[in-house]
């Protein structure tokens, strides 16, 4: 289990909040040691919890040109046909995976392929499930194109995940199933996919990024 590179600078400046704190309380307010042992004992609980936040599990990450693979560990929430009106505005499969703040908040590429589009959007912070959520939350929006099929997949911020971070730029070609973003403390992620798509997940499925199938492209 690795931390993620995202983590670190949170991590560390917890890390050095807490020891300050437990000095602060055990020298200045109280030097009871049970109360300190306590308050050490809490401290290291809270660090850990936070630390799993940003864990780096290692993957079987798969390949597949016909499919299209979950870009985030979480749930499925919403499987539609619907209108994107950001980039392709035609009818389109929206998928949503919500991710919870147990899940692993990695983000990855669903497709290999050409970044035709890239664009941040700062907004509201509705909890993540909020329909509108999707067009109205700080988001992401990202449009990968794989020679054949184009499809859009956004990063939506939520209530707690204020932290949305993004690697990939416009012009640039991407591998399947790779690193393209975080979402600090999870949220959610919307997919846009054509309509002859085979959707092969189906409503409250868990799902897991770069490793559970979402949809094949139609032949």
């Amino acid at each position: 289990m690795y931390i993620h590179k995202e983590g670190f600078i949170t991590l560390s400046l917890l890390a050095i909040t807490l020891v300050i704190l437990n000095l602060g309380i055990f020298f200045g307010i109280s030097n009871d040691f049970i109360l300190h042992v306590i308050l050490v004992g809490a401290s290291v609980i809270f660090f850990l919890m936070v630390a799993s936040f940003f864990r780096n599990p290692k993957r079987n990450l798969m390949l597949n040109d016909e499919a299209v693979f979950s870009p985030c560990d979480g749930k499925v929430v919403v499987i539609e046909e619907t209108t994107e009106t950001e980039y392709f505005k035609d009818k389109r499969i929206q998928i949503s995976i919500f991710m919870s703040p147990a899940n692993v908040h990695i983000n990855r590429n669903p497709i290999k392929g050409l970044v035709e589009y890239v664009k941040y959007h700062p907004g509201k912070y509705l909890v993540a499930w909020h329909p509108k959520s999707s067009t109205e939350n700080e988001r992401n929006t990202v449009v990968i194109n794989n020679g054949t099929n184009s499809i859009l997949f956004r990063q939506i911020a939520g209530k707690v995940a204020r932290k949305i971070v993004c690697y990939l730029n416009g012009g640039e070609t991407v591998k399947q199933s790779h690193e393209m973003g975080f979402i600090k403390f999870g949220s959610r992620v919307d997919l846009f996919l054509p309509v002859d798509s085979v959707i092969e997940i189906q409503l409250q499925q868990p799902v897991k990024g770069g490793e559970t199938i979402i949809a094949r492209f139609k032949k």
